[in-house]
Order: structure tokens, then sequence, then C-alpha cells
């Protein structure tokens, strides 16, 4: 459901919170508001509301004033009916679209992107896509969340897989849309291999990766002439000591590239730590960008051996990117 707001930059309240409230909020960021959110205790409502104030994307308020704002509007997601599912076209067996949708803001949500959920049936995404693309889909287009919300819903991604091959048997034109680049980080490759083991046409929208567009919205280039030749970007997701890690971080410490980090907040200590005892320069400049591209970006910059320190005084939480390197002040500041 499209919302256009009757002012610009307002100060709006939205009561009445249901399941796709951070729709809502999306489309009200993309449109300059400064949004408040009726607290609710709706089980399946709170971790949302949660997220997207631990993200900065909005407040949440017992019991909100409405005349401290020029906008009050129900959430109007709350009772939005589901669409009954898209009939088959003429074919017996629909497709799948994998569309990257960058960042999270929806000015780097690609063309060819936006045209696929302009005429996608189903449309299976998570909750770091840009959700306020989808106000273009079809008004009779099934949107299923499978994002994975900290203390919240959390759908397996054997679950995701059979979803999309479910829809496409039946002869629907399905998109699954993800944040950044399905590819990176996305398990884009694993949805793909389901897809095409149960005999589907799977199509592939790249994205604009955040390891490359974040710290670039932060002013930091990932290579720069006389500073770094190269960059490699890892998962943080496991800490160093974790047996499931398999990333050789001696290597990482010694090989002069930038280190783009993603995943890495929870071990950031852990990581820092293991690269300066490598030999990485313990002055190292190092960057933490949270929430890049979005309205509440923000970040810290320091070195390699304080930056974990600076991100948590900062109270930056994922998703973030840490960029290591000489690269962090390589652009002269405007």
């Amino acid at each position: 459901m499209s919302i256009t707001l009757p002012v610009a930059a307002a100060e709006v309240l939205i009561t009445s919170p249901g399941p796709q409230v951070s729709e809502t909020v999306h489309q009200l960021l993309g449109q300059g508001a400064r949004v408040t959110i009726e607290a609710s205790d709706d089980p399946a409502v709170a971790p949302l509301l949660a997220d997207l104030a631990g993200r900065g994307l909005a407040t949440v308020e017992t019991g909100p004033d409405p005349r401290g704002f020029a906008v009050t509007l129900r959430d109007p997601g709350l009772h939005q009916a589901a669409p009954e599912p898209a009939a088959a076209s003429g074919n017996n067996t629909g497709r799948v679209t994998l569309v990257g949708g960058g960042p999270g803001d929806l000015g780097l949500l690609t063309i060819a992107g936006l045209e696929a959920l302009r005429t996608a049936d189903v449309i299976v995404t998570d909750r770091l896509a840009p959700l306020s693309a989808l106000a273009h889909a079809r008004p009779d287009a099934e949107v299923i969340h499978v994002g994975k919300i900290p203390r919240g819903a959390f759908t397996p991604q054997e679950e995701i897989n059979r979803l999309l091959v479910e829809h496409a048997r039946a002869g629907r034109d399905v998109v699954r849309l993800k944040g950044g680049d399905s590819f990176v980080f996305g398990r884009g490759g694993e949805e793909w291999n389901a897809c095409v083991e149960a005999g589907l046409p799977v199509h592939v929208i790249p994205g604009v990766t955040s390891s490359v567009a974040v710290p670039a919205l932060a002013g930091i280039p990932v290579t720069h002439r006389g500073l770094s030749q190269g960059f490699v970007v890892v998962s943080g997701h496991v800490a160093p000591g974790d047996e499931r890690s398999d990333v050789s971080w001696a290597s990482l410490a010694t090989s002069g590239l930038t280190i783009v980090l993603l995943m890495g907040i929870a071990a950031l200590p852990e990581i820092s730590a293991a690269l300066v005892a490598a030999g990485l320069d313990p002055q190292t400049p190092a960057a933490c960008v949270a929430d890049g591209g979005m309205p509440s970006q923000r970040e810290v910059r320091a070195t390699v051996s304080t930056i974990a320190v600076e991100a948590t005084a900062a109270g930056l939480t994922p998703p973030a990117i840490t960029i290591i390197g000489r690269v962090v002040g390589a652009l002269t500041p405007q």
C-alpha cells in the first residue's frame, strides 16, 4: 500500500502497528519523515518495533500524545487483507528472480530490480531489503516476509527455499528480494541451487553490494592510489577462535589490503585482537558504519586496536560494516 504524506519532513506518529509496520516506516522515511510508533505488546509486532528502534529508524513510545505530531496515521498494514494467490499465467511453471536490493535506500535499487518487483506475483523479502520498494508492487502481489529479526521471527533457509519452489511450481513469477547483493553473504547460491534442482528457471539481478557502497556513503574508498591496491570482503559472523571459522586472519593482517568486515559487530573485539596479534599495526585506521544508506546512518572512526570499544560506546548495532586500512583517512573532509 502506497502512502503519501501531506507535508514534507513531518513528525509522524504510527498507531496500532501491525506485522507490516516496517514497510510503513520505510515508506515514510523515504519522504523525509521522522517516525514515532506507538508501543505494542503483540508478540508478532514487538520484536519489529525493537528492531526499528535499535537501528535508529523510528522511536517507540508508550501512550504518545497525537497532538505533538504533524501527521498521525493508523498503520495501514494492520488490517490489510492478504491478497489471493496470483493465478498462474499461461505456463505450468513460473520462475524465480533473485534481486539484490542494495543497502536499503530505494535510490540504490537498480532499475531492473524495481521492474522485477513491479511485475512479480509473489515477493519473498528480507528485513534489510529496501522495503519502501514494495509500494511499487502490484496490488494483488503476495508479499512474504522471511527476515531474521533479532529476538524475533526467524525463517530457516530451508523454508525460504521451499517457498520459492512452491510458488514458482504453481506458475507464479517469484521475486526473492534481498539487501545488498544476493551472492555476497546473501545465500543466493543456495536458493539458486534449490530452484534449479527443482527444475525451475532462475534469473539474477545483481545488487549494489553494501561491502563497497556503505564505505563509499561514509566517504571511504575501499581502494586508493598509494594506499591500497585491493580489498577483501570477509564475514565476521564467527570469531577467530571459533571452530567454525575458516578465515586466515593472520594472512589478512599482513596482506596490505583493505579489510571490509560484514556481520562482525559482536566478534569485533576478537577480530581486532587477532589482526594485531598477527602483525597488523595497531594504529591502522578503522571505521565502523551502521545502517549505511539509511537516514539513521551513523559511524565511528578509530584505530584497529580501539574500534571495537568505540563502536560499543557509540551504541552501533547490526547491520554494520567495519573498514580496516589506510583508506579510512584517504579523503579530505568536506
